[in-house]
């Protein structure tokens, strides 16, 4: 017995360690209760929170405004972030930075880098010699990355959205264009860590907009395919995107309505800045003009005025939206000179001409990769800013055909609100209606591998293999494994974009290296020494496009088979519990994938790839197992997080290699457990040989081709520096509160000093001690305030606030004075009612002692004799010394008056009646005839401040008739001194009769 309980020891320490292990990961998802979404525009934000009370609701800034410019201002001693850095554009344009976004993930060599040089030329690019990207330099002391720009943006919509939700938040979606490859992707993730905030996906911004659509018309999609094009053009690009709108069956909730992004279609640089900027050159050109016999610099060298030309620019492309014509005008444009010009909307147009001709490019994009034709589209919705340009919409309408666009959703916000209930889905916080979201890879990736072949005996040659990991507008998130057959030693792969062939020549200079990853992997040779009586099933590499489009390489593994005996001691007890909570760990993480729509592991062999063109059998060989299975078809949801990638890559393993025979049932007809020990009957069966999996994990060192990653400690660095900012702008922010509360105290006491009711408490020097002393203190604050720190100021705030105490003390104590009085009164006399009341009950019918009257009239005597003896000693007492009647003083009072009250009430509320005396015929003592109901209702005190308890329910035979038995009891508990509990009770006698009746 002492056996087997140490033997069942370690199974329930295991068991709790595992438990522990559950709910310590419970409680880390459940950490916060609010999260948020970012939608990152070229020229503004919109943040969108989601904390429980408030669904779906969008953020407003500082400045009450439902978006903030995506704008950050950089000095030596101070930062401005949102419309503060916007309106500092105009006077510190060097150090005023807006559309960084289009440097992320570009080297310097970029052509963007080369447009935003011409655009902004106020701005000084230096390169990072370590990755050949671009920097901001402001001063040789600040120099800051186009993603550590983005970071101080990211950490400012992060504080935005906190005070907002009145709590802290890590929790976020971001919003990305579709256009961005592996390397824009991966800055924006590293710029959201440098501002502390957890990244639950990167959503692109079309999905997102075409999610906040479905979702507040769920009620409109049925099994019919409906294809809706979404025309977005904001500020700094242009995506067209199809999507496909229907109810599909998920394993998980039954019918769903689903989205499926089924083409896109993009132009990088056609927006409504590069319109603002055709317009901004246009007014800079009639300004030179008007000036052109003055000898005049040219306005375009200018960095101020070409500022607040764009400023000029912006507003009137708003204006001649709705207007045809507008009149430009700037105060002080340059040299103090006023400007002012007319401009017509046939001259904005012409200005613009060459880029609504790109207005229809997109399109034509987007129903080429969607393999559609316009008929087959529904409706055309436009999304973003820049399409309120009335030529857009005209060129558009007659490039789609339709009778007219679709205006129905809020192009602001449209993506901020589909990527905030995005985040409420993958939070563990909150439950929402499931909405099956199915995005599109726009840029194939391939791997690469070359290997030697024997074509001729003993004629060796290099040949050069492609494998296509993930297809153009294949669905993600999406795991696929691809084992190398042929290779027992130590050999290298690359990962690359598949053909671009869709994108113009400028889009590819743009785009940058189509180069992704080269893979060297050690250990392979090692691998097959150590097992060499294994047979080898290849070398497995596992890779994973997540939620955010983001590729990683998960792992590479060298797997081995062999055949062995199976003994019926070969799998424990302890070893059975723990592969079942095991089973129950994996169980877990394949719940969460099915949950969020992770697609099902798909594994590709690499020996079919290398047959060529004229292999036809092994062509469609690798076609079949390069299919997606069926249900990757059949919608499962996806915005799924990374599940157990090394389990599931086995499956496809063990199904075509039958390494696990699928469980038999037993005697009783259910499937046993692999391993178990066999029936009797069967111990005397030669057991079958089944086959033994050894997994043997390869070292992988990756070469990051495109754009290297900055290194952790580069990171951890930027970390610091933006995390130093914030605290100097935090310290910032305390000093300005404290230098303006001392300077609103000064203003406020010396405005106070002439008021009626704070001279009648002071005497003359005293007011001449306060007015000297704020005099000097304000005299400070303009002299050596400037150079003063927070710790200085609140010193200098506390000091006059003691030597003010005592006045404001006086005269707000004789502010109180006639309220806490009148007050007082008030409860003395309805106190000394009831008393008095209270004395006049019957001695029958009295519940209150002879003892808690006395202490009752002692208190209400002690306080009129309080309150008479301290008025009369404040009133011999002057105005200007510290008065003895506190208001303090008269709530304890109060309140001791009041307790008393309350107990008596208390008690009469829930005293029994008692019973009344019964004559010698047995029947109760009645009240005389004449005694009328009056008489009966004065013995009842009403409560001082209350009003009369309502009468007893009389039955109703006693209301029809006017008589009443004898023995009957409601009238007794109805009589003088019945509270309200006897008179529910009495009234209640009759219910219970009533329901045996029915």
């Amino acid at each position: 017995m002492a056996a087997t309980v140490r033997r069942q020891r370690p199974r329930r320490l295991l068991c709790w360690a595992l438990v522990a292990v559950l709910l310590a990961d419970l409680l880390a998802l459940s950490d916060t209760l609010a999260v948020m979404s970012v939608d990152l525009g070229s020229e503004s934000m919109k943040v969108a929170i989601v904390k429980p009370g408030v669904p779906m609701e969008i953020v407003l800034n500082k400045e009450s405004r439902r978006k903030t410019p995506v704008t950050v201002t950089l000095k030596e001693n101070e930062r401005f972030l949102g419309d503060s850095a916007a309106g500092m554009a105009i006077k510190n344009p060097k150090a005023t930075l807006r559309y960084f976004q289009h440097l992320l993930g570009k080297q310097a060599d970029n052509p963007h880098v080369a447009l935003y040089r011409s655009r902004f030329p106020e701005h000084e690019l230096i390169v990072d010699p370590q990755r050949q990207t671009v920097r901001f330099q402001i001063s040789p002391q600040l120099q800051f990355s186009p993603e550590e720009v983005l970071g101080m943006v990211l950490n400012y919509s992060r504080s935005l959205a906190e005070d907002f939700a009145e709590q802290p938040i890590k929790d976020a979606v971001i919003t990305v264009p579709a256009f961005f490859n592996q390397a824009e992707r991966r800055a924006v993730l590293q710029a959201a860590r440098m501002a502390g905030l957890k990244v639950l996906q990167l959503i692109n911004d079309n999905t997102a907009t075409a999610l906040s659509y479905g979702v507040f018309r769920r009620k409109d999609i049925n099994s019919t395919a409906q294809n809706v094009m979404f025309y977005d053009m904001g500020s700094g690009s242009t995506v067209c995107t199809i999507v496909t709108y229907q109810t599909v069956k998920t394993k998980e909730a039954g019918m769903q309505p689903q989205l499926q992004i089924r083409g896109v279609g993009f132009d990088r640089t056609l927006g409504g800045l590069e319109m603002e900027l055709r317009l901004r050159e246009h007014l800079a050109k009639l300004f030179n003009e008007q000036r052109k016999g003055q000898k005049a610099k040219d306005v375009r060298e200018n960095p101020r005025a070409m500022a607040k030309l764009l400023r000029e620019a912006n507003r009137l492309k708003t204006v001649l939206s709705a207007n045809a014509d507008h009149m430009a005008q700037i105060e002080g444009l340059m040299d103090d000179v006023d400007f002012k010009a007319k401009v017509t909307r046939v001259e904005f147009e012409e200005l613009c001409a060459d880029l609504f001709d790109r207005v229809p490019g997109p399109v034509q994009q987007a129903l080429q990769s969607a393999e559609m034709s316009l008929d087959q589209i529904e409706q055309v919705i436009l999304v973003g800013g820049a399409t309120r340009v009335p030529k857009v919409q005209e060129v558009l309408l007659k490039a789609v055909g339709k009778e007219e666009l679709g205006k129905n959703i809020n192009a602001d916000e449209a993506a901020a609100m589909g990527a905030v209930y995005q985040a409420a889905a993958l939070s563990k916080a909150f439950k929402v209606k499931p909405f099956v979201v199915r995005d599109a890879v726009i840029y194939p990736i391939l791997v690469e591998f070359t290997r030697e072949v024997e074509e001729e005996p003993g004629l060796r040659s290099l040949k050069h293999n492609k494998r296509v990991l993930f297809s153009r507008m294949g669905p993600y998130p999406q795991r696929k494994v691809i084992t190398f057959n042929r290779y027992s030693h130590d050999f290298n792969f690359h990962i690359n974009y598949g053909d671009l062939g869709f994108l113009g020549p400028e889009d590819l200079r743009v785009f940058g290296s189509q180069n992704l990853t080269t893979v060297k992997l050690k250990g392979v040779g090692e691998s097959f020494k150590k097992y060499p009586d294994y047979e080898s099933k290849g070398i497995k590499a596992h890779f994973n496009l997540d939620e955010s489009g983001v590729l990683s390489l998960d792992r590479v593994e060298s797997v081995f088979e062999t055949l062995v005996e199976d003994s019926p001691e070969e799998e424990s007890t302890l070893t059975k519990l723990g592969n079942t909570i095991s089973s129950l760990f994996g169980g877990g993480t394949s719940s969460d994938a099915k949950e969020n729509g992770t697609d099902a592991v798909q594994e590709e062999e690499e020996s079919p790839a290398e047959g060529s063109k004229d292999e036809p059998a092994e062509q469609g060989e690798l076609k079949e197992e390069a299919e997606p299975p069926a249900e990757e078809t059949s919608q499962p949801p996806p915005s799924e997080p990374k599940g157990d990638a090394a389990r599931e890559g086995e499956k496809p393993d063990e199904k075509e290699s039958g390494d696990k025979p699928e469980a038999q049932p037993n005697e009783k007809g259910q499937a046993g457990p692999e391993g178990a020990a066999p029936a009797p009957e069967e111990d005397k069966k030669p057991k079958p040989a089944r086959k033994q999996k050894m997994v043997e994990e390869i070292g992988v060192e990756l070469a990051v081709l495109d754009l290297p990653d900055l290194p952790e400690d580069e990171l951890a660095r930027s970390v610091q520096k933006l995390e130093e900012l914030t605290l100097r702008d935090l310290e910032k922010q305390e000093r300005e509160k404290a230098a303006n509360s001392l300077e609103a105290f000064i203003f406020e006491t010396q405005d106070k000093l002439y008021q009626p009711e704070y001279q009648e408490v002071s005497t003359e020097e005293q007011r001449e001690e306060i007015s000297g002393k704020l005099s000097a203190t304000s005299t400070w604050l303009e002299d050596e305030g400037f150079g003063a720190t927070t710790v200085m100021l609140k010193d200098k705030l506390a000091e006059l606030r003691k030597l003010c105490q005592g006045l404001f003390f006086r005269v707000e104590e004789r502010r109180k004075w006639p309220e806490r009085l009148s007050a007082l009164d008030n409860l003395l006399n309805h106190s000394s009612i009831f008393l008095k009341g209270a004395r006049l009950i019957p001695e029958m019918d009295q519940v209150f002692t002879e003892v808690e009257m006395t202490t009752l009239e002692k208190v209400i005597n002690d306080t009129w004799a309080w309150k008479n003896a301290t008025l009369a000693e404040q009133a011999k007492l002057p105005a200007t010394e510290k008065p003895v009647l506190l208001s303090k003083d008269i709530e304890a009072k109060m309140m001791a008056l009041d307790r008393e009250v309350q107990y008596l009430l208390n008690k009469a509320k829930f005293t029994k009646p008692r019973p009344r005396p019964k004559d010698k015929n047995g029947t109760r003592a009645e009240p005389p005839l004449n005694a009328s109901a009056g008489d009966q209702e004065e013995k009842v005190i009403p409560p001082a401040g209350q009003t009369e308890e309502a009468k007893p329910i009389l039955e109703p035979d006693k209301e029809e008739t006017g008589t009443e038995p004898a023995d009957s009891e409601p009238l007794e508990l109805g009589g003088p001194g019945a509270g309200p509990e006897q008179e529910e009770q009495s009234a209640g006698q009759k219910r219970p009769s009533k329901n045996d009746e029915l």
